[in-house]
């Protein structure tokens, strides 16, 4: 028999659904076009890499080569952890009966992930160390910044300890901040820095990054943020030193969290390359910026503080104070050692017996309001402790009566470290800085009494334990952390989170969940049943 032929569907279609068809494709590719445009999703840029132009590009590149081997070592490493783990839990589930066997590989397992804990996130303050001690053995000068409103606190010995022990290296004081202070006290401790260290007066610019300084007309009155005073002395101290070397030198910034190291690097070059903020340990890592092609500088992390120092040391040189201690105690520990008398002309303050009395006046000055109509004393002293950390309050310090050489200086070091300066150049453009400068009153500015030299941690056996909190906080984190391949390579890159001073104002001021209230909470179940009663209205029924 003849075998009928098997008809196929025919794939014809009336033009009205074919055109429908085109046109819901090209709306659907409109639609995907705007939103890549709202995602802002570009093309990625090509590495030129470095130029043969640049200083220093030999070991730029070896540095680079050095990293790529260690993220792929750290790859490798992970990738073994996981298949170490897969095959003891391979083992558990066939030796679910063995009961020894089971503990053993449990312990081989806890042992793995504090392997992979350690590898992925290491101690922020050690890494610190590393780069420290790098920016230490690279340079040949050394610029240690120091805030102009509390020099003494400002100065590490045990960091000036190791710049010493590290061979023929030039040591250089920054007064920055010098706007902030008056006058006199600048000069007087000028005239006391001068005798030990060659000492530059330096008024840096606030810039953002990736802007420029533009010369303003002399009819508009320049900006304070925007001018700059001391970077024309600052220049001939290193151009001066450069010719006695003969050779390209490496200028090291070096400094206590929030002092002004990155934005003098950014006021001498008169761009906005280094990152600015009001966060205190903003810079993790250390950055090269070249001045010129015989001067480069090298901004640094900043250095450690040791948890033997006091409260207020802790307080105004620590970026982790605000989380280690509690924000009244520290804010409190600020007050004692300033002039109770200015501090009440300065914030408009009656007179205050103890630090509380003054935080709950501060918080009614300024509209700080808890849940329930209470004045919150702790976004006070946060406010308090970011004005005192930041660069707007006028605050001065005394330097001491009797001069005396520090513990870790000679005669000879001293004589050693001003060989190369021409200090009576220096001196001359110190003195046109100092009468250049806007700097406030002692009326207009608080008084306030040093702790001395801060001590700081300059190597990593040095550095101390953390806390339990912090510990349990980490491996908590570390426990969420999947078996993905993805997430592992980005756990690679470290990511420390640090807040500002602003921020957390503006957190503790927000509205927080309140489980004390049971008035407001038996408000709030008595309204949800008067809405349920209104939505369950039915307007068919008559209820007359």
């Amino acid at each position: 028999m003849k075998r009928p032929k098997l008809k196929k569907a025919s794939k014809r279609m009336t033009c009205h659904k074919r055109y429908k068809i085109k046109k819901k494709i090209r709306e659907h590719h409109r639609k995907l076009r705007k939103e890549a445009k709202k995602r802002g999703h570009k093309k990625p840029k090509k590495d030129l890499g470095v130029p043969n132009s640049a200083p220093f590009k030999e070991a730029v590149l070896r540095e680079a080569e050095l990293k790529k081997q260690l993220l792929e070592e750290l790859k490798q490493q992970q990738k073994l952890d996981r298949q170490k783990e897969q095959g003891i839990k391979r083992k558990l589930e066939t030796n679910s009966d063995d009961k020894p066997v089971n503990e053993k590989s449990e312990e081989e397992f806890e042992q793995c992930k504090t392997k992979k804990a350690k590898l992925t996130k290491q101690n922020p303050k050690k890494l610190h160390c590393q780069e420290l001690k790098k920016i230490i053995e690279i340079s040949d000068v050394l610029l240690e910044v120091l805030d102009a409103r509390d020099p003494l606190g400002c100065r590490c010995p045990q960091v000036e300890e190791a710049i010493l022990q590290n061979g023929f290296k030039k040591l250089v004081l920054v007064l920055n901040k010098s706007d902030l202070v008056p006058k006199e006290n600048l000069e007087n401790w000028l005239n006391y820095l001068h005798k030990e260290l060659p000492t530059v007066v330096f008024k840096a610019s606030t810039i953002q990054r990736g802007k420029k300084i533009t010369k303003v007309k002399r009819k508009i009155a320049p900006l304070k943020s925007k001018v700059c005073f001391g970077r024309e002395s600052l220049w001939k101290l290193l151009g001066g030193l450069q010719e006695t070397y003969g050779r390209a030198i490496q200028v090291g910034v070096i400094g206590f969290p929030n002092v002004g190291k990155s934005s003098i690097i950014n006021s001498l070059k008169q761009e906005g390359i280094c990152n600015v903020g009001i966060a205190m340990g903003l810079t993790r890592n250390m950055q090269v910026v070249p001045l010129d092609k015989q001067i480069t500088v090298i901004d640094s992390p900043s250095f450690i503080v040791s948890p033997l120092n006091s409260s207020t040391a802790l307080a105004l040189r620590s970026p982790t104070s605000i989380e280690l201690l509690k924000p009244v105690e520290f804010a409190s520990a600020i007050l004692s050692q300033a002039d109770a008398r200015q501090v009440v002309l300065k914030y408009n303050v009656p007179n205050y017996k103890n630090p509380e009395e003054f935080f709950t006046t501060l918080a009614q000055r300024r509209g700080l309001h808890q849940k329930g109509g209470g004045f919150n004393i702790e976004a006070a002293a946060k406010v308090l402790w970011s004005e005192w950390t930041g660069a707007s309050l006028a605050y001065y310090c005394h330097p001491p009566a009797s001069w005396t050489l520090s513990p870790h200086f000679n005669e000879n070091i001293v004589t050693n470290m001003r060989k190369g300066f021409d200090l009576e150049e220096l001196e001359k453009n110190n003195a046109k800085s100092v009468q250049a400068i806007r700097s406030p009153s002692l009326a207009n500015s608080i008084l306030f009494w040093s702790s001395g030299l801060t001590n700081g941690v300059a190597e990593e056996k040095d550095i101390p334990e953390e806390l339990p909190k912090q510990k349990g906080s980490r491996q908590k984190d570390d426990t969420m952390v999947s078996d993905q391949e993805s997430v592992h390579n980005e756990d690679v890159d470290e990511k420390i989170p640090n807040k500002s001073p602003a921020q957390e104002i503006t957190e503790e001021l927000l509205p927080k969940k309140s489980t004390a209230d049971e008035p407001s909470a038996t408000r709030s179940f008595v309204l949800d049943k008067i809405t349920k009663e209104d939505d369950a209205y039915d307007f068919s029924t008559d209820y007359i």
